[in-house]
């Protein structure tokens, strides 16, 4: 079947034939990309605000920063994590799946949380919440799509996913002060709307679900997170959230989804099929020819996607997919001793350098490896380290008093020799015993001198030979002071942090 302009079926000179990959017209553009091949765009647009976590009042820089994702709201009084490529990239033992399915931002939650001391807190249920751009009408049916990552089979097992709702904005959030409320429906202006169970594998993945529900009366806000009943887990347990697509239910038979996942083989995109519809496929706005059906037959390499889909009196296109095979990059850092071989890439590696190799995932992906390869050899490393005189310095089993150079050796985690040559000086301290504050220019002040960058602060007390504090600070010009005896109590900070107290008498003389 030919589609004419505005996929109309009508002949004329010089019309652009929309589905034969054909500049029919001769202006230079192609099919879609005509103007003449005009349809009618339906792009579902989410009822929630911000539903990739991508407009942002601020650039998350710690956990429990949901608000700083715009219209998002902390439902519960357990908080849920912003993770954003700006700043926070989240928990180090809960490491996000990349690529993110969109953008840049996403959300992360727990569904029971283990303290540091193994102390476990089943209620602790974390949800995310947002008051609706437009409510949801009763007795209307809508669907909650959305994709959830996985860390792995232990910290994010199988999680049955719901979806609450209320009727009111002012009940967000809900069980204020009350980190053991557990979900919103314990709250009796919140109802469950539906739940889906979630698994996945293996883990470090993305999955795409969802939830279709009727509410029985009008929804103004919702909240979405784990199911209520309470979850008994050695683990903290931890998910991720992105792309919350909340739509009427017809809206989605125009949205291009993915079969699998990107990388595999068999992978392939398709709109829910509908016997009454006729289908055509294009790439870049081209037409594939012989795509006609719901699903397509094979991928055309990556690029943008998309199907028109018409009767006998209109045509609507879809949303565009942009299809793209993700690299995954693991960086290694590794240290052999010498003499050692270390396996990368199927070669034998020997020498201290960067490489780079390229293996599949389980999935399909390419997964780049760089490696930063030490060979730890017999060779001198040098450490300069100062003492104050009379203190030992102790490196390892060793401990010494005396400045010289020592030759050391030690066995490093790898089990290699490691060779280190110890400096050891001494701070030196001069402290005078008298000085004349007579404002010659010569020891007109008392204070400890050393050599430059040596000491960092000095805290000086001084007292007469009744035992009176008479002074305090860092360096005495004792201008106002008798002729005599003065006691001395120093304390004296040195640049590597060490400290040390000294006590003694000095004299003042006119």
């Amino acid at each position: 079947m030919i589609l004419l302009c505005a996929f109309s079926f009508h002949l004329a000179a010089q019309i652009e034939i929309c589905d034969n990959g054909i500049d029919d017209d001769t202006d230079g553009l192609v099919d879609l990309n005509d103007d003449d091949c005009s349809c009618i765009v339906i792009d579902p647009i989410s009822l929630i605000p911000n539903p990739s976590f991508e407009e942002m009042d601020c650039c998350p820089s710690d956990r429990s920063q949901l608000d700083c994702a715009t219209d998002w709201i902390q439902a519960s009084e357990p908080t849920t994590d912003y993770i954003h490529s700006c700043g926070w990239f989240g928990w180090d033992q809960f490491p996000p799946p990349t690529p993110f399915p969109d953008g840049e931002g996403i959300m992360g939650f727990r569904d029971g949380r283990v303290r540091g001391n193994n102390d476990p807190e089943p209620f602790w249920k974390e949800y995310a919440g947002a008051c609706l751009i437009n409510p949801l009408e009763a007795d209307s049916t809508y669907r909650i799509q959305f994709d959830i990552g996985f860390v792995n089979p232990q910290l994010s097992p199988p999680i049955r996913i719901s979806f609450f709702g209320t009727p009111d904005c002012n009940a967000l959030p809900f069980g204020v002060g009350n980190q053991n409320f557990g979900c919103p429906s314990n709250d009796p202006n919140w109802m469950k709307l539906g739940d889906v169970l979630v698994s996945g594998g293996e883990g470090n993945t993305w999955v795409n679900s969802f939830i279709e529900v009727t509410p029985t009366e009008d929804i103004q806000a919702i909240a979405i997170g784990p199911d209520c009943p309470i979850v008994s887990s050695p683990v903290s347990i931890y998910y991720f959230f992105d792309n919350l697509l909340l739509a009427d239910i017809n809206k989605f038979d125009l949205l291009v989804k993915g079969s699998t996942h990107p990388c595999a083989d068999e992978f392939s995109l398709f709109v829910p099929g509908n016997s009454d519809f006729q289908y055509q496929w294009y790439k870049e706005g081209i037409a594939l020819i012989g795509e006609t059906n719901s699903e397509l037959s094979m991928m055309y390499g990556e690029g943008l996607y998309e199907v028109v889909i018409f009767d006998d009196e209109s045509c609507r296109v879809s949303t565009v997919f942009e299809y793209s095979i993700p690299v995954f990059e693991e960086p290694r850092s590794v240290s052999i001793c010498e003499g050692e071989e270390y396996n990368f890439g199927g070669e034998g590696l020997s020498e201290s350098g960067s490489y780079l190799d390229t293996i599949k995932t389980v999935d399909g992906c390419d997964l780049v490896i760089p490696l930063i390869l030490e060979v730890i050899g017999e060779k001198y490393d040098t450490l300069d380290a100062i003492v104050l005189e009379g203190e030992v310095y102790e490196i390892g089993d060793y401990s010494f008093k005396d400045e010289g150079e020592y030759p050391l050796e030690f066995n490093t985690l790898q089990g290699c020799d490691s060779l280190v040559l110890l400096r050891l000086q001494h701070f030196n301290v001069y402290i005078p015993n008298v000085f004349s504050p007579n404002n010659d220019g010569i020891n007109d002040t008392f204070k400890p001198f050393s050599a430059d960058g040596i000491i960092q602060t000095v805290d000086m007390k001084i007292y007469d030979r009744w035992g009176n504090n008479v002074y305090r600070g860092d360096e005495w010009d004792a201008k106002d002071y008798s002729p005599g005896v003065y006691a001395y109590l120093i304390d004296v900070l040195f640049s590597n942090d060490a400290t040390k107290q000294f006590v003694g008498t000095v004299t003042i003389m006119r």
